[in-house]
């Protein structure tokens, strides 16, 4: 089968198109035919290993010393089950599925093999296969860090880095729980902000969220790059801060007090669980949410389409077809 290798840590060029063996799914697991998958942030940071040098060391022995010890990368994907193990219960051959990989990552490739009780359910009616890709990751992450801030018809949310995968579906969530619901990204990805609920949006390059004094009950920092007490000291004396992607600095600030108030600082890393994929499903199915694809390029091109995401211009999602 075909697939993308990334053949050592460096820029896209180091992926490759190879041919690899099709992997044969053992008693509890599933083969998939792969027929969209994405590219993150996540999957640019694992190839080119763009990681806060404390974390070298730990992270090299676990995703490989000098190459990915999992050369095919991709985290999400959807398709069609090729084949299914006697052990496995859940899916049948045929099944349009969608979901997430996790860390065994595998997902540009033409086929992939996961446990059956992994991050995967049927897909929604009506959804192709390349809408359905950008759903898992970005859905699931933003349902993870969103539900711990019960949100609340009326509040005053703020989402910081709001235009990318993880963002699309934190803003569109937010305004479901009847939220006002304030964006803040770069000026190319506003109107599309604003076309899938946001009623406030922010070019942060021409402004600066906290200068208006605007105070909000709930900030979630997806691109886990604005200044903690800024950040902080935007949210109202009970408010929650969302951090989504923090650094370690923001990790060890969460720890010290804050000047005032009760406010409560959450991160953490989402669990990935077919449940709520399926939760997902129902939202979409109602038109709660929609996907936001950017840009689609074919399994081939795997290399532009990551330069495309590290130039910091996607808006929502780039998929890539097989």
């Amino acid at each position: 089968m075909k697939a993308m290798v990334c053949t050592r840590y460096g820029p896209p060029e180091v992926l490759e198109l190879q041919q690899v063996d099709k992997p044969v799914p053992n008693a509890d697991e599933i083969l998939v035919r792969v027929r969209a998958s994405t590219v993150t942030a996540g999957d640019c940071e694992i190839r080119s290993f763009k990681f806060p040098v404390m974390l070298w060391i730990p992270l090299r022995l676990f995703f490989g010393v000098r190459k990915p010890r999992l050369d095919i990368l991709g985290q999400e994907f959807a398709g069609e089950i090729e084949s299914a193990g006697e052990g496995q219960t859940l899916f049948e051959k045929g099944d349009r599925v969608y979901g997430a990989t996790g860390l065994k990552l595998g997902a540009y490739a033409d086929y992939l093999c996961l446990p059956s009780n992994s991050a995967i359910a049927r897909m929604p009616e009506g959804l192709s296969f390349e809408e359905a890709a950008t759903i898992p990751t970005g859905g699931m992450n933003a349902l993870f860090f969103l539900r711990k801030a019960r949100i609340q018809a009326g509040q005053k949310v703020l989402i910081i880095g709001a235009g990318g995968s993880i963002g699309t579906v934190a803003v569109q969530l937010a305004k479901n729980s009847g939220a006002e619901v304030t964006a803040v990204d770069s000026k190319e990805k506003l109107d599309m902000l604003l076309s899938i609920g946001a009623d406030k949006v922010i070019d942060y390059r021409q402004e600066d969220f906290a200068a208006s004094g605007e105070a909000y009950d709930v900030i979630f920092d997806v691109a886990g790059k604005s200044p903690f007490l800024k950040t902080v000291n935007s949210l109202k004396p009970k408010g929650i801060y969302l951090m989504g992607n923090p650094s370690l600095a923001q990790l060890f600030r969460r720890l010290l007090p804050t000047k005032k108030g009760d406010r409560k600082i959450i991160a953490g890393a989402a669990s990935y669980r077919a449940e709520d994929l399926r939760y997902l499903n129902k939202l979409l199915e109602e038109g709660r949410i929609k996907p936001v694809i950017d840009q689609s390029f074919p399994l081939e091109q795997l290399r532009e389409a990551h330069h495309y995401v590290e130039s910091g211009m996607k808006k929502g999602n780039v998929v890539i077809t097989n």
